[in-house]
């Protein structure tokens, strides 16, 4: 068996592969590699919760939207509600006095980005036959158009009281930060002897909202209402975006226990009801996820809360949590705070926010190298300032790092180089005979002290590196939009003048040709053919894990020629030529 062919192929395929599932994914089908999220807990488990959450829903006049149609048949519907707006830099946040509910989230530093739908694109700009939109509009998070419905509320249950379809009155006060440190929106609502006052609070610089809510009983009896904490989501799935590009978008709620660690859902078996995850806890955080983006309701820690899902209307879902405040007594107030990151999924921010929050941020399998990986390089660059560099720096860092064992590899392919003649000659004494060809070979391999996978090793330790960036760019906000110089003006998405592909096509040439030649010529024609190949799907790839190939080919063309000229004992190179 020629194991360096097998090793070639299954590098070849798994890049098709790669490449396929995106290109299924661009088109709107579903992925072969990510299919719909699988649960975390076994079918007894999901007949308890169904269990459990139906028991919770009755004990809380079904829920958040029972309550809510309850409460607003209670309320002026005819009342009109104004929408307020609160100002950051880096939200603008749209809040409506119906409900409370926070209906828009504007991102001031995040824009929507253009990326190519198809290849043949680049070539009719570059010949000034169309002309790529740049993206001047913000990122939106929260939402409610005829294409898409993301919304944040809030409520209480356990009684007619007011929840988000109540209309409240917003106490005067400044709707920017003003110079200031934060901007304070209060709203105020009652409803049959029950006020609640929700104080929404914006920092400067943060993406995280506080949310307090304090709920005062005016009325002759103690009360003991339930506080609903809900994110809405539509489960439209979005276009497909530019495939291998970093712009394929989802949409996928998610929960988060110490107990149950990081659970991703899915908006299908939401609707069919079969969705499984933790339903109690006194921690964690409830959330709706993107590509880049997350959504969480984080409410404070050691309070005992209900964790549901659950369909609200027609293609409308709704993921929360319920917390019981407890009797309150005639004449008394008590409070519940809870907080709401919308933002990006930035690594070191996500970990101080909440635990487990940076598990939003999928490596996919690869995590346990990603991660790391992602660590490295952004020490890196802290110093640089440039993500293009950083990626090249970083190469340089793991091609020195692994340089002993890459120069294994190539002793290894010197030594396979001087028994080519003898290789050969095994093959046609045996080609009739496989069996006795494999017996052979490894006869020969010994005698020589050979290590047949030597010569693989060069690739064989690239290829776990090459997949876990890949990942790093789909899932790093960081480097989303981030320019390397000139031409490559955004790492997560492909090279647009294909410079990038034709350099690797060449370096890839350089370094077939330094090798030695395969004794089997249809593995010698393939070798020829890889460079070519593997550029062509490279116009597809993220330009910044191009950039880490190409830079990854010219350093082994260097270190090739060092251990050819420094490393490799002088009879080999006799014998070999």
């Amino acid at each position: 068996m020629d194991i360096k062919r097998t090793v070639l192929w299954v590098v070849f395929s798994m890049s098709l592969l790669i490449l396929w599932d995106n290109w299924m994914r661009h088109n709107g089908k579903q992925s072969f590699l990510f299919p719909s999220p699988a649960t975390q807990q076994s079918k007894n488990a999901s007949a308890s919760a169904s269990a459990s959450a139906t028991a919770a829903a009755a004990a809380n006049t079904a829920g958040p939207a029972a309550a809510a149609s309850s409460a607003g048949a209670g309320a002026d519907s005819a009342t009109k509600h104004e929408v307020f707006t609160v100002t950051t830099d880096v939200f603008k946040a749209d809040i409506d006095s119906l409900g409370g509910e926070l209906k828009r989230l504007e991102l001031l530093q995040y824009k929507e980005t253009v990326h190519r739908e198809h290849w043949y694109d680049a070539f009719l700009e570059l010949a000034g036959k169309k002309e790529v939109p740049v993206a001047t509009n913000n990122i939106v998070l929260f939402t409610e158009t005829a294409q898409r419905t993301y919304l944040a509320q809030t409520g209480l249950l356990g009684g007619t009281f007011p929840n988000h379809k109540t209309n409240f009155v917003a106490k005067p006060g400044p709707r920017s930060l003003d110079g200031g440190n934060q901007v304070q929106l209060v709203l105020e609502s009652e409803l049959n002897g029950v006020k609640l006052i929700k104080t929404y609070t914006f920092k400067k610089g943060d993406y995280v909202i506080d949310v307090k809510h304090d709920v005062t009983n005016n009325t002759a009896a103690a009360i003991t209402p339930s506080l609903y904490l809900q994110l809405i989501h539509d489960g439209t799935k979005p276009q497909g975006g530019g495939m291998l590009s970093g712009s394929t978008e989802f949409y996928a709620p998610a929960v988060y226990t110490e107990d149950a660690h990081f659970q991703k859902l899915d908006f299908e078996k939401i609707e069919k009801g079969s969705d499984s995850h933790a339903t109690k806890s006194d921690n964690g955080w409830v959330s709706v996820i993107q590509h880049f983006f997350v959504s969480a309701f984080i409410p404070q820690d050691k309070t005992a809360r209900e964790i549901f899902t659950k369909k609200v209307d027609t293609n409308l879902y709704a993921v929360g949590n319920i917390l019981s405040m407890g009797s309150i007594a005639p004449g008394a107030t008590t409070s519940l705070n809870a907080r709401l990151y919308s933002g990006p999924q930035e690594s070191d921010k996500l970990e101080k926010i909440a635990p487990g929050l940076d598990l939003v941020k999928d490596y996919w399998y690869f995590a346990i190298i990603a991660k790391p990986m992602f660590a490295l390089m952004e020490l890196i660059h802290k110093l640089l300032g440039n993500w293009g560099w950083t990626i090249i720096v970083f190469t340089l860092t793991i091609k020195l790092a692994l340089f002993p064992l890459s120069a294994a590899g190539y002793r290894s392919m010197a030594k396979m180089k001087v028994v080519t003649p003898k290789m050969t000659a095994v093959r046609e004494r045996y080609k009739n005979d496989p069996q006795k060809m494999n017996q052979a070979m490894m006869e020969l391999y010994k005698t020589e002290k050979i290590n047949p996978l030597g010569g693989c090793f060069p690739v064989l330790i690239q290829m776990p590196i090459f997949l876990s960036l890949y990942w790093v760019l789909q899932a790093s906000v960081e480097m989303r939009g981030a320019p390397w110089m000139g031409w490559i003006t955004d790492l997560t998405a492909p090279d647009p003048w294909f410079i990038l592909p034709v350099i690797y096509a060449i370096s890839m040439f350089i370094t077939t040709k330094l090798n030695p030649a395969p004794a089997d010529p249809m593995q010698a024609k393939m070798m020829m053919f890889m460079p070519l190949m593997f550029s062509v799907m490279f116009f597809f790839f993220p330009s910044g894990l191009v950039l880490y190939w190409v830079v990854n080919n010219i350093l082994s063309i260097a270190q090739q020629w060092v251990i050819n000229n420094k490393l490799i004992p002088p009879e080999h190179k006799v014998a070999a030529k």
